[in-house]
């Protein structure tokens, strides 16, 4: 039994002459924090000669009854000890107030009527609404309401697209927040659901061929669990209205030779020419067009091979317009004749910059979205390639939008950063003037915020960017509590956006610091490549690197340092506190990748080795991997920080076994008082569509447990 030390509040009214003042004092009492006892197998697997154990495999299986057990008896412990937190639930309210405020997309033509979504603020769903297109907005009804869709929220959109002409919608569900979805067909116009409902299909989109039907994706059922089971082999479809599944035909995938973890297919506006994506990883790809105009036309090869990302992004009649990293790391456009498209034919379109390219069309011409130290810029370009203006944006942050039909006048481009939540603005193509066109009315002053770019040097001298954000006027005394939070992977990038539980954090005096690791996006595919496979420490070390920063320079110091990340972060954030238990007071590993030999062998996992490579690799890949796999790195007598890992009870993403298996283990041999808990959440998966409401009582665990283990015994606005 391991003993924790909680301290609780007791208030003590002191006489003093002929007043009574109020007078705090800390006492401390000595509350047992029972870690469930976790039986141990005598599991071994040998990798080119090391015997490893794996005494925790058993919870690997989700399905079994000790393992529901067990995840019942570990979120006992965790919530006895977060119902001892005396500001909670002032968290949870404030997280209340601060996210009850209406949020609205910018809106979308879609056949006669003009589409947007929106929240009224607390709904765990953003609701579909429409309207007549040229009536008043204000006449817009209720199209879908997903809230609608089971009586906890649990069960989200998880994408639509419409028909040619606007008049037959499928739409895809997610229940409990699992990558299967299945499929909704519904007429437009009445509301009504017109078929069967497709089932099994995963990460897919609906790609509508004219009104006739649509393309998707997915695997084979897998035998065992269809949240854990390993799915290798995607394949594309396509459903032909007014018939059942069973006859839907397949496209690609259905053999040896066209097997591939990924493969999703698109149609290009004018329905001309059916474009599908294979790979094997999670980057580079291979690329096939189809012309649907010849029934009998065949599958013709654009890249062959999975060196490189590639995509149409648009078409004029057989001129295809394609964005690439072939030759260019940072992206550029080039354009091909459909006749001859290998790259021998290429010609550049919009050239490689020195700064990452992430374009979009609407209107009729190409908007080109740059990355400049994670910040962006955008410039409008026609299809000859000519340099129409630069856009002025509101300020230095994210943008996103700028897409839509040939047809378009306008426009809708959103823009937010760290203090700024998300506006939308108009934007005229043809006079490339933006105008405010919402704002939301949201209980925070930003303007007491501020927002900061600095840079550090890492372990080998690489320059590394990172955006410090923090209520003005702090003082650097090294006491100010502070999340660092990171991914860094999967060329993925982090940009300033505002979120709400961050809001919450800064109005609590909180720092929140976001440096921008290698393995992400920001500088392009060399930036991602320094960051993968054996190189993977980087990463690590630019994190390391961050936090010292921080402390170095006051903002903070270890005993006010919480580093948090989820999925690759989590990862992060485990193999940071195993390889430097020294530098944080609080670890927030959230659905985190935790068993490096053998992540591949789950769900879609083996799709990461492009980033992780796996344990079966070589002896040389195995053994980089076992020396940074966090549940493999946790050691006897070591006081790691306070740790509250966070994962569902159920994720086909990432999991659960991560996050159990290294729970347990640092439950066994975590030295001194720190807290080591695991917050298991129910029927939300990875994270996507999960309930506000859930999203809520999450953070107030999260930033409660943080705060109080680094001794804060009321909050610190308080």
């Amino acid at each position: 039994m391991k003993k924790i030390i909680i301290p609780l509040i007791a208030l003590a009214l002191v006489a003093c002459n002929d007043s009574t003042k109020e007078k705090e004092e800390n006492t401390q009492k000595e509350i047992a924090l029972n870690y469930p006892e976790t039986k141990k197998v005598d599991t071994v697997t040998n990798y080119f000669g090391t015997e490893v154990k794996d005494p925790y495999r058993w919870l690997e299986d989700d399905r079994s009854e000790e393992t529901e057990a067990w995840v019942k008896a570990e979120n006992k412990v965790t919530f006895d000890y977060l119902n001892q937190i005396p500001y909670r639930d002032s968290l949870k309210e404030r997280l209340s107030k601060l996210w009850n405020y209406e949020k609205v997309s910018a809106p979308y033509k879609e056949g006669d009527y003009t589409y947007f979504s929106k929240n009224n603020g607390l709904q765990n769903q953003y609701v579909i609404y429409r309207y007549k297109t040229g009536e008043d907005p204000s006449t817009a009804e209720v199209f879908l309401d997903p809230n609608k869709f089971s009586e906890d929220g649990t069960t989200s959109l998880g994408g639509m697209s419409f028909s040619e002409d606007g008049k037959t919608l499928a739409y895809a569900i997610s229940e409990g927040g699992s990558d299967w979805r299945k499929v909704i067909v519904m007429n437009a116009e009445t509301k009504e659901i017109t078929e069967d409902t497709l089932v099994d299909i995963k990460f897919s989109g609906m790609s509508w061929k004219g009104n006739e039907g649509f393309f998707y994706s997915s695997y084979d059922k897998p035998k065992g669990s269809e949240l854990s089971a390993k799915t290798d082999q995607h394949k594309l479809y396509y459903h032909k209205l007014g018939t059942s599944q069973k006859e839907d035909e397949l496209i690609f995938g259905g053999n040896e030779a066209e097997k591939h973890r990924y493969v999703g297919g698109s149609v290009t506006e004018d329905n001309k020419y059916l474009l599908i994506r294979a790979s094997v990883s999670t980057s580079g790809n291979k690329l096939f067009l189809k012309d649907l105009e010849n029934p009998e036309a065949e599958l013709k090869t654009i890249i062959g091979t999975t060196e490189t990302d590639t995509y149409v992004i648009e078409n004029e009649g057989s001129k295809l317009y394609l964005v690439t990293n072939k030759n260019a790391p940072n992206k550029k456009i080039v354009t091909v004749d459909a006749a001859n498209p290998s790259p021998e034919n290429w010609v550049d379109f919009i050239p490689e910059t020195e700064n990452v390219l992430s374009p979009s069309t609407g209107g009729g011409y190409f908007f080109a979205e740059y990355m400049e130290d994670a910040v962006s810029a955008v410039k409008q370009y026609d299809y000859e390639g000519n340099l129409v203006r630069e856009v002025d944006l509101p300020g230095l942050g994210s943008v996103g939008g700028f897409g839509g039909k040939k047809e378009e006048k306008e426009l809708y481009f959103s823009f937010t950063n760290y203090i700024t939540p998300g506006s939308i603005y108009k934007y005229n193509i043809e006079e490339g003037t933006s105008e405010l066109y919402r704002k939301p009315k949201i209980d925070f002053k930003a303007e007491d915020y501020e927002s900061r770019q600095v840079f550090f040097a890492s372990k080998d001298g690489t320059k590394v960017p990172m955006i410090i954000t923090h209520k003005k006027e702090i003082e650097l005394n090294g006491k100010n509590p502070t999340i660092l939070y990171g991914y860094g992977g999967f060329n993925i990038s982090l940009t300033p956006s505002f979120s709400i539980t961050n809001a919450v954090w800064m109005e609590q005096g909180g720092i929140y610091a976001v440096p921008n690791l290698r393995g992400g996006g920001e500088y392009g595919k060399e930036w991602h490549d320094a960051g993968i496979k054996t190189k993977k420490q980087n990463v690590f070390d630019d994190f390391i690197s961050a936090a010292e920063y921080l402390i170095e320079n006051k903002y903070t110091s270890q005993e006010f340092l919480a580093v948090r990340g989820g999925s690759n972060g989590g990862l992060l954030v485990g193999a940071t506190m195993t390889q430097r238990p020294d530098l944080m007071k609080v670890a927030l590993p959230a659905v985190g990748v935790l068993d490096m030999l053998r992540y591949h062998t789950f769900t879609a996992g083996a799709g990461w080795a492009y980033d992780y490579g796996t344990a079966e690799d070589s002896k040389e890949m195995f053994e980089y991997l076992y020396n940074y796999s966090p549940v493999h790195n946790i050691k006897d007598g070591v006081e790691y920080p306070a740790t509250l890992v966070t994962t569902g009870d159920h994720d086909d993403r990432v999991v659960p076994a991560h996050s159990f298996k290294f729970a347990a283990e640092l439950q066994k041999k975590q030295t001194g008082n720190n807290p080591v808990l695991i917050r298991i959440e129910t029927n939300a998966g990875h994270g996507a569509g999960t309930p506000v409401s859930k999203t809520i009582e999450q953070y107030a665990d999260i930033y409660g447990f943080t705060l109080w283990n680094m001794g804060f015994k009321n909050l610190p606005s308080e």
